[in-house]
Order: C-alpha cells, then sequence, then structure tokens
C-alpha cells in the first residue's frame, strides 16, 4: 500500500499516482480514495425492475459503482426508478443522443460516460455539460480504440497510444473550455499492449482520476488473464483510481474479478482471500473441490480475513501460519486446522466444509465486533 513511511516490505510497496480527487455522487474517485469497482449491467435499462435486480447481485458482490446503457428515452424514463432503488451510485453509458444525456443528469445518474466529439454541435455539447453541472452529475470521458476520430486515424494511420491520448486530450480542453472539471477518462483498448501504453502516456499528461479497463477482454478467463496482464500492470505502477473488468460473463462476476486483483497488490481487502495448492497426488483431500465449494459459500463474508486450503504438509504448515484459518490434509481421512496460524484440532472429511465455514463466518464476526469496539 502507498505510504509516506519506509515500508518493512518494500518489494510490496506500490505509490499511487497523485490524481484530483472527484465525487460520482457520494463515491469519491481519485486522490488518496479506495480504487473502485465498477461492472456495468447488461439488461434492457428500460426494463426497471430486470435492472435492478440485477444491480442489488452486484451490490452483494461488493460493487462501488454501476453503469448502465441510456440509448433511447425509454431508458431514461426508468433510470429515475433504477437510481432511487439502487445503494450505488448509477453511471448513464451515452452515446450519440445529447438529449440522453440532459435526460439521464435530470433522472438522477450520477455520472454520464459520454465522447463530448460524438454527440453533436458545441452548443448541444454545452447543453449536456450544463446539465451535468446543474445535476452535480460528473462525467467519464470514455475513448476506445475500437472508435477513434477518422481525423485521428489518418493522421496515426491506426490506433496507436499517442491517438488514444491525443483524443482524450481534445474531450477533456473541451469540458474545461466549459468550466467543468468533474471528469475522469478511460483510454481503452482491447489490445493489452496498447491499453497499457495509452493509459501510461496519458497518466503523465494530466491529474485527473483514470478510469482502467482492458475493453473487449474476453470471456471469463480469457478476459480475466487479459485484464489482469493489463490492469494489474497499471496498477502495480500506481496508476488507475476506478477499474472495470470487461467480461463476457455476468456482471457479478466481473466484481469479484476486479476484487480479485486489487486483493491481489493489497490494494482492496474485501472477503476472504484463498490461498490454496494446485493439488497433487500427495493431497489428502480433494482440494479443487473444496476450494470451489468454499469460494462459493463464503460469498457472503465481507470483512478482510484470509484462509489457506493445502493438501498435504510439505507447505500446509508454513502457509497456515501466515493466514487467519488454515487447513492442511493430514492422512486417514483427517486434517489438521489451524487458528491465527497456530495448530489446534483435527476435522474429518466429511465434516471439513461445513466446520470451515462456520470458523470463517465465526471469525468474520470476531474481527467485525473488534472493530465496531475500537470504533
Amino acid at each position: 500500500m502507498t505510504s509516506d513511511n519506509p515500508s518493512l516490505r518494500p518489494w510490496r510497496d506500490i505509490d499511487r499516482r497523485k490524481s484530483r480527487q472527484i465525487m460520482v455522487g457520494d463515491v469519491p474517485v481519485g486522490g488518496d480514495a479506495p480504487i473502485t469497482v465498477q461492472t456495468m449491467t447488461n439488461t434492457l435499462t428500460s426494463d426497471a425492475k430486470a435492472t435492478i435486480d440485477q444491480i442489488r447481485r452486484c451490490e452483494e458482490a461488493g460493487v462501488d459503482i454501476i453503469r448502465v446503457s441510456c440509448p433511447d428515452v425509454e431508458s431514461t424514463a426508468a433510470l429515475k426508478q433504477i437510481v432511487r432503488a439502487s445503494q450505488v451510485p448509477i453511471v448513464a453509458d451515452i452515446h450519440f443522443h445529447y438529449k440522453r444525456g440532459i435526460e439521464a443528469a435530470e433522472a438522477g445518474a450520477a455520472c454520464l460516460r459520454i465522447n463530448p466529439g460524438n454527440i453533436g454541435s458545441a452548443a448541444r455539447v454545452k447543453e449536456v455539460i450544463d446539465a451535468a453541472k446543474s445535476n452535480g452529475c460528473a462525467i467519464r470521458i470514455g475513448v476506445n480504440a475500437g472508435s477513434l476520430e477518422k481525423d485521428l486515424l489518418e493522421k496515426y494511420g491506426e490506433p496507436c497510444p499517442e491517438a488514444l491520448v491525443e483524443s482524450a486530450l481534445d474531450h477533456i480542453k473541451i469540458l474545461q473550455d466549459h468550466d467543468f472539471h468533474e471528469f475522469k477518462v478511460a483510454v481503452k483498448a482491447s489490445d493489452v499492449f496498447l491499453a497499457v501504453a495509452a493509459y501510461s502516456q496519458l497518466a503523465d499528461a494530466v491529474d485527473c482520476p483514470l478510469h482502467l479497463g482492458i475493453t473487449e477482454a474476453g470471456g471469463l478467463i480469457g478476459g480475466t488473464v487479459k485484464s489482469s496482464i493489463g490492469m494489474g500492470n497499471l496498477l502495480w505502477a500506481g496508476i488507475g483510481d476506478t477499474i472495470r473488468v470487461s467480461l463476457s460473463a455476468e456482471p457479478e462476476e466481473e466484481v469479484r474479478v476486479g476484487y480479485e486483483m486489487l486483493k491481489a497488490l493489497g490494494l482492496r481487502t474485501r472477503g476472504v482471500r484463498v490461498v490454496s495448492c494446485p493439488s497433487c497426488a500427495r493431497q489428502g483431500f480433494d482440494v479443487i473441490r473444496t476450494v470451489q465449494t468454499l469460494e462459493e459459500r463464503l460469498q457472503h463474508i465481507r470483512t478482510p480475513l484470509s484462509l489457506s486450503v493445502l493438501g498435504c504438509v510439505v507447505n500446509g504448515p508454513g502457509e497456515a501460519r501466515e493466514t487467519d484459518i488454515g487447513i492442511t490434509g493430514g492422512g486417514k481421512g483427517k486434517h489438521m486446522v489451524y487458528l491465527s496460524g497456530v495448530t489446534d484440532h483435527h476435522v474429518a472429511d466429511d465434516a471439513m466444509v461445513d466446520h470451515i465455514v462456520k470458523l470463517v463466518e465465526a471469525k468474520a464476526a470476531e474481527i467485525e465486533a473488534g472493530v465496531s469496539e475500537a470504533a
């Protein structure tokens, strides 16, 4: 984590880029605020009930900010009900039609995702910016390698980091010329190398918060790998204030992957961090199925704590010493349970999963009680 004090483990330190802070609803983005996790609904926004139901699932997964598409008047008409029902700020995704931006701002969207250059004349852009100002609405400038302006493609010949950054700076200037400064910027690409280079250049050129993403990354596995390489590279370098993992998967999966990425880098702590082995012939229990089951059954835990699940005693005791709760495979269907790094008791195969779930729930409650007392 970022710190002004010397660290005991400097190889873990990440010095975050200094950005100014904006507010997306009641959620701070940038500055010293935690890096936020976003996703986007895939229901028809005009179907308020389906959209709210999906938002609720994402909230349970821990999402901080949610974006919804507003391609038509039916969507912006439903937005007021959606905003009222949501526990997190709503970003309205606007393309081409300036009136949808005005309607979304008036309906209570916390942020508008626009490209000022593709919503019409200067007068129309001013109307959208004025609506954002009047309604306390932030703006996210979304530059995408797949939809760069024709003049920039002609100038550079292809999407390249310089083209993405120039597009972003052009759009930033439009907002600044209208004395609007509550904005964040994304320069997304499906090409990991292009995205990382563009974000790195933009980070040096501006002080606004940056929204990270590898766009059209792919399915759950492939997209997670691509996003982790690209966004992980940037986050490790201290770049990025809010993230969206773009997967061909349900939105709540994007949220979970986003949190796992931040947890791996020590940038956010939420829920159970599982340390587990890949399994081998030495395993005393079915590690793969056990971990899958535990991850599913522990999704409701929001308290940060650690759990090690290792199949044998080669690395099991060592990993257990570093975690809140540990289980190490033993012989004859009996496995050792560690509490706070110390051997505590054995548990049999058939009772193991239920037992670990109860231990984690109890530990989470203990931690939360301690936090409440300290407050």
